[in-house]
């Protein structure tokens, strides 16, 4: 990927010896209270940790509708400026999404960069992208992101853009020099190549969809734990980390449930509120396994400040991306940390489970439950395998669950609990 914006991804993240120093700013609409505001303003001081930056300051105001100028009002946004100015930051960050306008208008204003909540996901996420496709995702939802600010490139003197934090691609390193129509290009190039990589991973897909193995997605809100108990489940090794979107690519291990079944168990990438809509769009085919899972694991951190808020988030999304139908396990984590709240929240949802990943508290009672949930979806059918369709017998135990096996003069007469994929392939075998 040869542009300003993918060459940034690998050479322009941000020293972590050197952290920006950072004011944050929420307003209240109507309908949103002072304390969710100062709770999103909390979990925005989270995010802007785990971009590399430390918070000096924060500022709230309470408002009936935004500026269409400043987003603050006039006299807020200089008492902001002052702020800036007394705890010397270089960077004001907006929980709330800024128009273009009211972007530049702050700049001139603050003196420094200002930047929304979008940006900082933005900028994470280009820290984290690893593998080609995830490289490919993240720069093509900050080209979107990024193409109306440059809107006023014909003023503004783009070269002269600062570099770092919000800033992850094209900052002030060299000159951009980018207008509409290039980047309008460099999209189609992307989305081009996206839809390529798309194709690799549908044909993985049906590759696995041929073994016959329900798929189990864990979904979540990000940092719930959700590679963590992969790792528990499967030795599978994958990173994990205490800090927000650790993980971008989904990875898909073999389990084995208690009972024998095998199945395959997926790990994606952890959401959060307000995720930004580039970021989905361009994440489809990523997130795409979620909608096409058998079950999904639905991973809720019980020692956060507000399960049922991320619960709700996590929801958001997978409405938006066609996942809502799917069925799912509720399952609480870190119960270890917040025991009675753990407690609490499985009494008040039927068929959930608690769970610690790291000390492996309640993970059997976890396995039996999902075993319960899949066998839902399976029916019990009798086939008649000759002794020579050793395949065949191996198959059956390797895609079902065998309830029982007897010996007849030519064959083998088996029951099994098997999905419909594996029957397709079976019918052949099936006693009537």
């Amino acid at each position: 990927m040869n542009s300003p914006y993918s060459e940034a991804l690998g050479a322009t993240l941000i020293d972590r010896s050197i952290r920006e120093r950072i004011v944050l700013v929420g307003v209240s609409l109507p309908g949103v209270s002072d304390t969710e505001t100062d709770a999103s303003l909390d979990e925005l001081r989270l995010l802007v940790d785990t971009a590399g930056a430390d918070e000096l300051g924060r500022m709230t105001q309470r408002r009936e509708a935004p500026d269409h100028t400043w987003y603050l009002g006039k006299g807020k946004a200089e008492e902001l400026r002052d702020l800036c100015l007394a705890v010397d930051a270089d960077t004001v960050v907006f929980d709330n999404e800024l128009s273009p306008a009211q972007q530049y208008n702050l700049e001139k204003l603050l003196g420094r960069t200002a930047i929304d909540r979008t940006a900082v996901i933005l900028d994470i996420f280009a820290q984290n992208a690893n593998t080609l496709e995830g490289r490919v995702q993240v720069e093509l939802a900050l080209l979107r992101y990024r193409l109306p600010r440059l809107r006023r490139g014909a003023t503004a003197n783009l070269d002269q853009q600062r570099g770092g934090f919000g800033t992850r691609f094209g900052g002030g390193e060299t000159r951009i020099e980018v207008d509409r129509r290039r980047i309008m290009r460099r999209i189609t190039k992307l989305e081009s190549d996206l839809s390529d990589l798309s194709h690799t991973r549908n044909l993985q897909r049906r590759s696995r969809e041929r073994s016959g193995l329900s798929d189990v997605t864990i979904v979540g809100y990000t940092n719930a734990g959700k590679s963590t108990l992969l790792n528990v489940l499967t030795e599978s090794g994958v990173l994990t980390e205490n800090r927000l979107f650790a993980t971008l690519d989904p990875t898909t291990r073999r389990l084995e449930l208690p009972g024998g079944e095998p199945v395959l168990l997926t790990d994606t990438v952890g959401f959060v509120r307000r995720l930004p809509h580039g970021l989905i769009e361009a994440f489809q085919s990523t997130l795409e396994v979620a909608s096409r899972a058998d079950h999904l694991v639905h991973i809720v951190d019980a020692s956060a400040p507000d399960p049922p808020g991320q619960m709700a988030a996590v929801r958001e999304v997978l409405t938006e991306i066609g996942a809502d139908r799917v069925p799912e396990v509720l399952v609480f984590n870190k119960s270890d940390l917040a025991p009675d709240v753990a407690g609490e929240l499985v009494a008040e949802h039927e068929g959930s489970v608690a769970i610690s990943a790291t000390t492996g508290d309640g993970i059997d009672t976890f396995l039996e439950l999902l075993t319960e949930r899949l066998r839902v979806h399976t029916r019990l059918y009798e086939l008649f395998v000759p002794y020579a369709r050793g395949d065949v017998l191996a198959s059956i135990h390797r895609e079902g669950d065998v309830v029982s096996n007897e010996a007849d003069d030519d064959g083998m007469r088996v029951q099994a609990r098997l999905s419909e994929a594996s029957v397709g392939r079976l019918v052949e075998f099936l006693v009537v």
